[in-house]
């Protein structure tokens, strides 16, 4: 998708120069290791689990935002951040697929991904050396690639091979229908991080990361119903605590102190 971008002029080529480079690549790193960490979350748990998880976002977005940006949180920050942390807790201990790999991958993804996030940010306002959204994210994307492929291939890559798929092919797997489904999911995926891009240079980490939970309970709810999950009262609980301290974390920063007017 992005070199039909670049090759048909839909958007402009960037001129990278070594210290732009040098800044990015920690950037597609962690964005490699979050995109990781999640898939092996998703294989390993329910992926209501994984995203109730993932609802924790913002509390590694304030705390990445303090270290790297500056900026400092209110008292009443903090405190929203709570019923977040005691939701999670409550619904992950309560979920029937829980298990230590998928909490804990689950996990670390907040922690590459808000880094990531935090830190693209930090790049997009560096006026003198930062790219457009689109770009940034392109070349962010093309490294992430280039680091996946060797990893990719020694681990599967002789799922590609004819014999394997002839194989596969004749117990019952439609090779047409993964390739259609793999190159729509691919799709899909990277125009949603692209959008999630655009919105994060308009926007500080923060926000982006409160708005990013939003869509977590549509996720939430939607794979219940898709794949069934049987959901306790306690575990219902603990993912609507969760919720519920990200509208009051949102609530909480849009509150803008009073002038002094003393």
């Amino acid at each position: 998708m992005i070199i039909l971008m670049w090759t048909f002029n839909l958007h402009a080529r960037p001129k990278l120069t070594r210290s732009q480079f040098a800044a990015i690549f920690p950037l597609a790193v962690a964005h490699t290791m979050g995109n990781l960490l999640t898939n092996i979350s998703l294989g390993k748990v329910n992926v209501s689990f994984t995203h109730t998880i993932k609802a924790m976002e913002p509390f590694f977005t304030v705390l990445f935002a303090s270290l790297f940006l500056g900026e400092k949180p209110s008292f009443w920050i903090v405190s929203s951040l709570l019923p977040i942390v005691v939701g999670v807790a409550l619904a992950s201990f309560t979920d029937a697929s829980f298990n230590w790999t998928g909490f804990c991958s689950a996990m670390a993804s907040n922690v590459t991904n808000q880094s990531r996030n935090v830190l693209s940010k930090k790049f997009m306002v560096r006026i003198e050396e930062t790219l457009d959204n689109v770009n940034l994210f392109s070349v962010i994307t093309i490294l992430s690639f280039i680091l996946l492929v060797p990893a990719a291939i020694f681990l599967e890559g002789i799922k590609f091979t004819p014999s394997y798929l002839q194989s596969a092919a004749s117990q019952g797997l439609s090779i047409r229908e993964l390739c259609l489904k793999s190159l729509l999911t691919g799709f899909c995926f990277h125009s949603y991080q692209q959008v999630s891009y655009m919105i994060l240079q308009m926007v500080s980490p923060v926000t982006h990361s409160v708005g990013n939970c939003a869509k977590r309970v549509v996720v939430i709810v939607s794979s219940v119903i898709f794949f069934r999950i049987p959901v306790s009262p306690i575990n219902t609980l603990g993912t609507a605590l969760a919720l519920a301290g990200v509208f009051l974390y949102s609530r909480t920063k849009r509150m803008k102190p009073k002038p002094n007017t003393a």
